[in-house]
C-alpha cells in the first residue's frame, strides 16, 4: 500500500488497535499488583503466583507464531477480531476463578486469544502505513505497549483497592466488546498473503510451547529446589532438545510454522533479542517492585500503583523520544543507550533498598526499556516484505512474551527468600541480576544491531 492509497482512517484504526494491544500488555502487569491479594484469597504458593503471570505470557508467546501464520493465511481482520472476542470471554472466566487451577486455566485461555489478536493487529499496522509514516506508527504502537505495562500497575492498584482483584479481569469485557464492534466497521478487509491453503503447523506450535514451558518450569522450580539440581538440569536439557526438534521440523515440514531462516536475518534476530531483554527487565521491575512495596513495606495496592506512575511516564517518554530519533540516529546507538540507561536504573535499588531509591531507579530503567521497545520493533519490521508481515510480527511478539515469562521466572527464584520471608536481600539480588543482564546486553547490542534501517524499495 503506497501513500497515495493510504486508508483515510488509518490513524483512528491505529488508536483502536493500540487500545486492544494495550489490554494484552496490561494483563501482564495489572495482575502483578493484584497478586498479593489473589495469593491471600486463593491461598497461592510462590510457584502458583509465578505461573499466574507465566501461564499467560507462555501461551501468548508459544502460540504467537501460529497466530501470525493464521493471519497470513485467512486475513488479519478476521483473526484479530476472533482473538479479541476469545480474550474478552477468557477475561470474564478468569475474574470468576475461585481456585488456583481455575485462575491459571483462565490465564491460559487469555493467552490463546492474545496469540491470535496481537500478530494480526501488528500486521494490520504494517499494512496500513509505509515509509517514515510506518516508523512513526510503530513508535506510537511501542509507546502504547511500553507505557501500558507501567499504567497497568496503576490501574491494578485502583481496581484492587476498589472493587477487588477480580475487576482487573472484568474491566476487559466492556472495552473488548466495544472495540470489536467499532473495528469490525472501520477495518478494511486485508487480502490474505498466502494464495494457497496449506495446513497449519500445529506440531511446530506444540514443540515450541512445550520447550518453553519446560525452561520456564526449570527456572521457577530453581527457587526452592536449587539451580544445580538434577531436576533443573533435565528440564533445561528437555527444553534445548525441544527447540532443536522445532528447528529440524520447520526445515522438513510441508507447511512450516515459520521460515527459520528469518531468525538468522540480522534485523529480525536483533529485534527479537532486544524485545526479549526489554520485556524481561520490565517484568522484573513490576514483579519485584509490587511485592517489595506491598509485602515488605506494607503499602496498599492503590499507594503502590501510584508509586509506579513515574515509571509509566518514563516508559512513554523513552519510547516517544526514540521513535522521533531512530530515523536520524539509527538503531545501534539508541539500543546501546537504552540498555545503558536500564542497567544504571536497575543498579540503584540493587545498592539501596529504600522506597525513594527504588522508585527513582526503576523510573530511570523504564526510560531505557521504553527506548528498547521502539528500536526492537523498528529494526525487526523495518525491512520485511508485506507478505512476511504477519509472521515477522509474530516472531517479535513471541520473544516479547517469552521475555515476560523468563523475567518473572528468574526474578521469582532469585528473590524467593524475600517473597516467602522477611528479608530484603532477595529483592536486592533480583535487581542486581537485572542490572547485570542489561550490562551484558549493551555489548551484544553494540555488536549486532544494524545502523540506520532503510525501507525496502517500493515501500515509500
Amino acid at each position: 500500500m503506497n501513500q497515495s492509497g493510504a486508508h483515510p482512517a488509518r490513524w483512528r484504526i491505529l488508536g483502536l488497535l493500540g487500545v486492544a494491544q494495550l489490554m494484552l500488555i496490561l494483563d501482564v502487569t495489572v495482575v502483578a499488583i493484584a497478586l498479593p491479594h489473589i495469593e491471600t484469597d486463593l491461598g497461592l504458593t510462590r510457584e502458583a503466583m509465578t505461573w499466574t503471570v507465566s501461564a499467560y505470557t507462555l501461551t501468548f508467546g508459544g502460540l504467537m507464531l501460529l497466530g501470525g501464520r493464521i493471519s497470513d493465511l485467512v486475513g488479519a481482520k478476521g483473526v484479530m477480531l476472533a482473538g479479541l472476542l476469545v480474550f474478552t470471554a477468557a477475561s470474564l472466566a478468569t475474574g470468576l476463578a475461585g481456585s488456583a487451577a481455575m485462575l491459571v486455566g483462565g490465564r491460559i485461555a487469555q493467552g490463546v486469544g492474545a496469540a491470535l489478536l496481537s500478530p494480526a493487529a501488528l500486521s494490520l499496522v504494517v499494512a496500513l502505513f509505509d515509509g517514515e509514516e510506518r516508523n512513526r506508527a510503530l513508535g506510537v504502537w511501542s509507546a502504547l505497549g511500553g507505557g501500558g505495562a507501567a499504567l497497568g500497575v496503576l490501574l491494578g492498584g485502583l481496581l484492587t483497592a476498589g472493587p477487588g482483584w477480580s475487576w482487573v479481569f472484568y474491566v476487559n469485557v466492556p472495552i473488548g466488546l466495544v472495540i470489536a464492534v467499532v473495528l469490525a466497521v472501520l477495518l478494511p478487509k486485508v487480502r490474505p498473503w498466502a494464495s494457497d491453503r496449506p495446513r497449519l503447523d500445529v506440531l511446530g506450535a506444540v514443540l515450541v510451547t512445550a520447550s518453553s514451558a519446560s525452561l520456564i518450569y526449570a527456572l521457577i522450580a530453581a527457587g526452592e529446589r536449587g539451580w544445580l539440581t538434577p531436576l533443573t538440569g533435565w528440564l533445561v536439557l528437555a527444553a534445548v532438545a525441544g527447540y532443536a526438534l522445532f528447528v529440524l521440523w520447520q526445515r522438513r515440514a510441508r507447511s512450516p510454522l515459520m521460515d527459520v531462516r528469518m531468525l538468522v536475518r540480522r534485523p529480525v534476530a536483533t529485534g527479537a533479542f532486544l524485545i526479549l531483554m526489554a520485556t524481561a527487565l520490565m517484568i522484573a521491575v513490576f514483579f519485584l517492585g509490587t511485592f517489595y512495596f506491598q509485602q515488605a513495606l506494607g503499602y496498599g495496592a492503590l499507594r503502590t500503583g501510584l508509586l509506579f506512575l513515574p515509571v509509566a511516564v518514563a516508559t512513554m517518554i523513552g519510547a516517544n523520544l526514540t521513535g522521533r530519533l531512530i530515523g536520524r540516529w539509527g538503531g545501534r546507538a539508541l539500543a546501546v543507550a537504552g540498555l545503558a540507561v536500564a542497567a544504571a536504573g536497575m543498579a540503584v535499588p540493587a545498592l539501596s533498598m529504600h522506597p525513594v531509591s527504588v522508585v527513582a531507579g526503576v523510573s530511570v530503567a523504564a526510560a531505557g526499556t521504553g527506548a528498547m521497545f521502539v528500536v526492537a520493533s523498528a529494526t525487526a519490521l523495518g525491512q520485511v516484505a508485506p507478505q512476511e508481515a504477519g509472521i515477522a510480527s509474530g516472531i517479535v511478539s513471541t520473544f516479547h512474551e517469552f521475555g515476560a515469562s523468563l523475567g518473572a521466572a528468574v526474578v521469582s527464584s532469585v528473590a524467593a527468600a524475600s517473597l516467602v520471608g522477611d528479608t530484603l536481600s532477595g529483592f536486592a539480588g533480583g535487581f542486581a541480576v537485572a542490572a547485570v543482564a542489561a550490562a551484558i546486553g549493551i555489548v551484544v547490542a553494540a555488536l549486532v544491531t544494524p545502523g540506520r534501517v532503510r525501507p525496502l524499495e517500493g515501500q515509500s
